[in-house]
């Protein structure tokens, strides 16, 4: 008797390039993995088991995989938008201002926003991460964890535009620490549904030294760097200042591109140094839906991936993005992509399907445990309902609609069910380790809090 059947699913198990589309599929679940995927018929002869779902008439696939997003800024969602110098003028005086508690609160309601629209696995670059690894722990979700390391001074959002930030060897060192300590207590931890990776915030905003210690520190502990990457003009000029080159050909003549290094953004690499990116084996996080909001640009994705390049997709950030939803960003990755190329058939949504699951997961070091429904895999999967006005009618031939409508129409309230390491997560859109209620109070008062005491920092600025 095994533990968990799911049962008369029309699968996308993303084992090929269209999807792995097998229809009236099959899914035996024992322990925290996938035991076998087939028809229902041949599962249901070979197996009994104690939890059998029936799931006619909803697809199932594989956990959606947010390959970059910083939770702990949920708190101030939606306070940056439509403005210049993001950073420094937006989401700084926030930044500057918020707590751990509020940092942790902010994260536990990206997870349950995440969860709630079928993300599965999070990609989380942010501190206090040791606090933030909890939520994980608690939510049941996957967390592929990463603690900011910078050396950056307090109160950046007071520096002028394009002044040279100073940077505090001091702070990187701590920081760097803290990162060793997190990864040593949290690494592999939760029945392996916690994993670290190392995390310089920029090649801008620590040292050289600094950089290249963190390269040798992810050699020893065998995980990947999870780093920005040309994600502005700030960070350009910040290195064009400081070494007299551009990001990507710098890091290049150090030795930096190569598989370890998860890349983000690339918001102002040309179509060559995104190239020369992939050809070094190191793999691009795409967010299509902040940096079109931070930035009014797309990256050149398109680029990297004809130069071979393996990229997963990644919401970034409340006050970026202003959600945290998969769905949003795999319509995003296509539709802007068209725009760019003026051409209809870039991006076609089995391409970022794949990005924000088996993809994703091969961006970020995780392909050999989740992203596919494949025996030996870690049972991370989802449940959508496909009788959703928004997603009838389902339609197998002449031609399947089921990829180009999960992509194009789905906005994440389709998804019924979470499981996440054979637990069940959410049934019934209802989530079964945390109280949501509580999350979002205990987030609204907080927030509350938060923006009052920025309120008051900006008349104390003004009466400077």
């Amino acid at each position: 008797m095994i533990d968990r059947l799911i049962v008369h699913a029309t699968l996308l198990t993303m084992t090929d390039e269209k999807g792995g589309l097998l229809p009236d599929g099959a899914v035996a679940i024992e322990g925290n993995r996938i035991l076998a995927v087939g028809t229902t018929q041949e599962l249901m002869e070979r197996y009994s088991a104690r939890v059998v779902h029936d799931v006619a008439g909803k697809a199932v696939m594989p956990g959606l995989v947010d390959a970059h997003i910083h939770t702990s800024m949920a708190l101030y969602r939606g306070v940056a938008q439509d403005t210049h110098h993001w950073l420094q003028k937006g989401v700084g005086p926030f930044f500057s201002e918020i707590n751990e508690a509020e940092a942790v609160a902010g994260s536990m309601l990206n997870i349950v926003e995440g969860l709630k629209a079928g993300t599965t696995t999070f990609s989380d670059f942010d501190n206090p991460m040791p606090l933030i690894a909890e939520n994980y722990r608690i939510t049941g979700a996957r967390g592929r964890l990463t603690a900011t390391v910078n050396q950056l001074p307090p109160g950046l959002h007071r520096l002028k535009v394009n002044e040279v930030y100073p940077l505090d060897e001091s702070a990187g060192r701590q920081k760097l620490e803290e990162t060793l300590q997190m990864l040593e207590k949290w690494h592999g931890k939760a029945d392996g549904r916690i994993t670290v990776m190392l995390g310089p915030q920029g090649p801008d905003m620590v040292t050289e030294s600094l950089l290249m210690e963190i390269k040798s520190l992810a050699r020893t502990y065998k995980t990947r760097i999870h780093m920005h990457v040309a994600q502005g003009d700030r960070e350009i000029n910040q290195m064009e200042r400081r070494y007299g080159q551009r990001t990507i050909p710098w890091l290049d003549s150090m030795g930096y591109l190569d598989e370890q290094l998860v890349a983000v953004h690339l918001t102002e690499a040309t179509d060559e140094e995104a190239a020369l990116l992939a050809k070094r084996g190191a793999a691009m996080i795409h967010c299509p839906g902040s940096i079109g909001i931070i930035d009014g640009m797309v990256p050149p994705v398109m680029a990297f991936l004809e130069a071979g390049g393996i990229a997963g997709l990644g919401s970034d950030n409340a006050p970026g993005n202003n959600c945290n939803n998969m769905f949003n960003e795999m319509k995003a990755a296509a539709v802007f992509n068209k725009i760019k190329a003026k051409d209809p058939t870039v991006m076609p949504a089995e391409k970022v399907l794949r990005m924000a699951t088996i993809e994703g997961a091969s961006a970020i070091g995780l392909a050999d445990e989740i992203g596919s429904l494949e025996p030996g895999k870690k049972a991370d999967l989802i449940v959508i309902n496909t009788r959703e006005p928004g997603l009838t009618p389902v339609i197998m031939a002449p031609v399947s609609n089921l990829v180009p409508n999960l992509v194009y129409a789905a906005r994440g309230h389709e998804v019924e069910m979470v499981i996440i390491d054979g637990q069940l997560v959410m049934e019934n859109r209802k989530l079964l380790t945390v109280d949501e209620g509580q999350v979002v109070a205990r987030a609204q008062q907080l927030a509350e809090q938060l923006a009052a005491r920025v309120a008051n920092g900006h008349q104390t600025d003004s009466r400077g």
